[in-house]
């Protein structure tokens, strides 16, 4: 897979496109850019935007419809699940939408996160619910089968995501919910734009195959079709047919056009040919019937038959795989199988159907860990949770069930909690790779989610967002939502299960100039060798920017990158990914112990926003999380770390209890402009200042600063590394020994002065508490 890791964005420029991909008066759309090029000759990425999207994606911050599942879980979510008075005030909240309109007045700034503005409406910004009276604006579907099953279909087409029953609820509902009419108007100027560009071109970029150019398919395709069921104009379906004869090629039937040594290109072709066959079905003759489904069935669907009943090399996705892989696969075969299901005379499909679906609930389902977070990282939760929700939608509209897909894993609704929280004020906290081109796969599942889970908290959340704008979205969004997401939403929450071990906490959820801190602890393997050597690695929002950040990946194309994760793996030569590119501790300049097995504490005064976008935490609010790190690290007796929120969640506080037996470096990664007097440190970014200072420094202890380069010390790597241009370290220098190490970070908010800042006590992190920095 190719990486996206491209951008040194200190203009402000969006990596969605050159319109606002979310509500633009003048254009109504957004306008495509040109992919993004691969790590190895683009450079360092923008602290805030942890990927180069690619068109209308929200990995910045981050739908889909079905009987909504009971979850006896739902009530404790931290998520409002629903209204105190539901007859009341969602009805209220419901009426006064269409007047009142999107509650974000723009998603064009420089994050390209919503902006909200500074108001109470009492009668829309209530707690979320589904209006009781309403239930959903969608019709009841006729299709009931009594005893569903995967291999029995509806009998009207379209059958997948969307039958017909939905389009003909449509027209009305993109009049009458503001949300949906934006969408749509979105979809259509995409649509346009995409429909003036020529056909994706085939290029197989090494060993990363097709990845971009299906995606980039399907996302073309999906609104091709859309706009045609709208219109009943049959240019788009001419224009889609030009984009599959390219997808198919010259060459056909080459019997590896789609790439199935990197199995995610064939299913993502798959995918999208279904969409094109089912959707645009009635405008199909029957030779191209067949030219679509036997370019399925020999690029995708035979070869995906053969992981399973012939196991076939490339089909190590299909065990013991919990992560994107195995849902995008089993999405892809599903959806395309579901698609030509009574008109494939070869079987192939009925017999796919009989494994993708017990295999996803086996390894797809469980990429969600107990507690919610995704196995790999933040931004392969896009492309993880997208195919579980396609197939999910696909299995429910055109057979009646999800056969469990959506409950197997009883813990799986949390994951849109885990997508809330891990969303900053200006960006994810993106440890790990972020992964390729998005493309079409966005965080619309969380309207599914937000339907199935009964969760109304995760729409109102995602609708606001950049990517909302897609096909999918027309149809997992329920209009009966109602509400604002952040109303009674606690400011932070905990993760504990010992894969990812992280917090989330933050000053607001709807200020765009908010104080947010994540940091994690964690293990160092079991991320499908997404991860990166980071215990103790922390990111900090604060006055619109992100003034400690992340790298990303590193180039996906480099020897042996995903080969292992063991302590002497390539992975761990290659600068991004070694613990000296984390903001954490380094010793003896070494990295981690992949084996490391942190323990961590944490808590909370617990406060929870109100009903106003404006919101101001009292003086005694705070949170904080500490660790027990000493694992993850050789030449260590003890390593502890803490981080917690100061004076009214306005300065930050990070202390390291130490004992070592080699050379410490502290080292925090930062795109700001570092100007350095000795224990102080000012970081200067987009305007902003961030005051750094060493309280109480142990002897020698003063800050310095190096460029984001590889030590002259390391092990040199297979390929030389990306250069990060416009990022510096802040470093603090240790011998070995015993330290107390408290650095504290000022943000400098406008109206504050010297005075209203807090110098804290000076407690051992064992006796934290919420009350321990009164």
């Amino acid at each position: 897979m190719a990486s996206y890791n491209a951008l040194n964005n200190n203009s402000g420029s969006s990596p969605y496109g050159s319109g606002d991909p979310f509500y633009n008066e003048s254009t109504g759309y957004i306008t495509p850019q040109p992919a993004a090029k691969k790590a190895g000759t683009s450079p360092w990425i923008k602290f805030g935007i942890p990927v180069a999207i690619v068109i209308i994606i929200a990995a910045v911050v981050g739908g889909v419809v079905g009987s909504r599942h009971s979850s006896s879980s739902s009530s404790s979510s931290g998520a409002s699940g629903g209204s105190k008075d539901p007859a009341a005030a969602a009805s209220s909240a419901a009426s006064v939408k269409s007047a009142l309109g999107r509650y974000a007045t723009a998603t064009n700034s420089k994050y390209m996160v919503p902006i909200y503005p500074s108001t109470t409406n009492a009668a829309a910004f209530t707690q979320p619910t589904f209006v009781a009276s309403s239930k959903s604006a969608w019709p009841a579907d006729p299709f009931k089968p009594g005893t569903p099953s995967p291999t029995t279909v509806r009998d009207d087409r379209p059958r997948l995501f969307a039958p017909s029953y939905k389009w003909d609820a449509l027209a009305n509902l993109v009049q009458t919910d503001p949300y949906m009419k934006g969408w749509n108007d979105t979809i259509f100027g995409n649509a346009t734009d995409y429909y003036n560009k020529p056909p994706v071109v085939y290029f197989m970029d090494g060993d990363s195959g097709i990845l971009d150019n299906a995606r980039e398919v399907k996302q073309r395709l999906k609104a091709f079709a859309y706009v045609y069921r709208i219109t009943k104009d049959s240019k788009w379906v001419d224009r889609a047919w030009n984009e599959i004869q390219t997808a198919i090629g010259p060459t056909y039937p080459d019997t590896d056009k789609w790439n199935t040594a990197h199995f995610l290109d064939a299913a993502e072709y798959t995918s999208a040919f279904a969409i094109a066959y089912d959707w645009m079905y009635d405008m199909w003759d029957d030779d191209k019937k067949a030219t679509i489904r036997n370019a399925m069935i020999t690029y995708g669907m035979g070869p995906g038959l053969s992981v399973y009943e012939g196991g076939a090399s490339f089909g190590w996705w299909s065990s013991k795989v919990f992560g994107n892989w195995n849902c995008v696969c089993n999405a892809g075969l599903t959806v395309g199988a579901l698609s030509i299901l009574k008109d494939d005379t070869t079987g192939t499909a009925e017999k796919l159907l009989s494994h993708t679906i017990q295999n996803a609930k086996d390894n797809c389902a469980q990429a969600v860990t107990d507690d919610g977070s995704w196995h790999e990282t933040p931004n392969y939760w896009y492309f993880g949770t997208t195919g579980h929700a396609e197939m999910a939608s696909a299995l429910m509209t055109a057979t009646g069930s999800d056969y469990d897909l959506l409950t197997t894993n009883t813990n799986y609704w949390k994951t849109g909690l885990y997508h809330m929280y891990i969303s900053g004020p200006t960006s994810l906290y993106d440890y790990g790779d972020h992964g390729p081109n998005k493309f079409s796969s966005t965080a619309n599942c969380m309207f599914l989610y937000a339907d199935s889970y009964n969760q109304p908290t995760f729409a109102l959340h995602q609708r606001d967002r950049a990517d909302a704008a897609e096909p999918w979205s027309m149809f997992w969004y329920d209009p009966a939502v109602s509400g604002a997401f952040w109303d009674q939403l606690p400011l932070d929450h905990f993760f504990d299960n010992d894969l990812v071990q992280w917090g989330s906490m933050r000053s607001s959820w709807t200020d765009q100039n908010a104080l947010f801190v994540a940091i994690k602890a964690g293990k160092n393997q079991g991320h499908e060798t997404h991860n990166d050597l980071d215990v103790g690695d922390f990111v900090i929002d604060a006055l619109g920017t992100r003034f400690a950040g992340e790298y990303g990946s590193a180039d996906y194309r480099s020897p042996e990158y995903f080969n292992s994760d063991a302590q002497n793996a390539t992975r761990w030569l290659y600068f991004r990914k070694r613990t000296e590119a984390q903001s954490t501790l380094m010793i003896n300049k070494d990295n981690q112990n992949v084996l490391a097995a942190p323990t961590i504490k944490h808590d909370t005064t617990g406060e929870k926003q109100d009903s106003s976008t404006v919101y101001t935490p009292p003086k005694t609010s705070t949170a904080f999380f500490t660790m027990d790190m000493t694992s993850a690290y050789f030449q260590a007796t003890s390593i502890k770390r803490g981080i917690r929120m100061l004076n009214g969640r306005r300065q930050v506080l990070l202390q390291d209890e130490i004992d070592a037996q080699a050379g410490v470096q502290w080292r925090m990664q930062t795109n700001a402009t570092i100007t350095i007097n000795g224990a102080s440190a000012s970081l200067a970014l987009d305007g902003q200042t961030m005051e750094v200072q060493i309280l109480n420094p142990p002897s020698g202890a003063q800050f310095s600063q190096q460029a984001a380069e590889r030590l002259s010390s390391d092990p040199t790597p297979p390929v030389p590394d990306q250069v990060n241009p416009g990022v510096s370290i802040l470093i603090i220098d240790l011998p070995a020994g015993k330290y107390n190490l408290q650095v504290l970070f000022n943000p400098q908010w406008p109206g504050m002065s010297s005075n209203d800042f807090v110098t804290p006590q000076n407690v051992a992190l064992d006796s934290w508490s919420n009350t321990s920095h009164n």
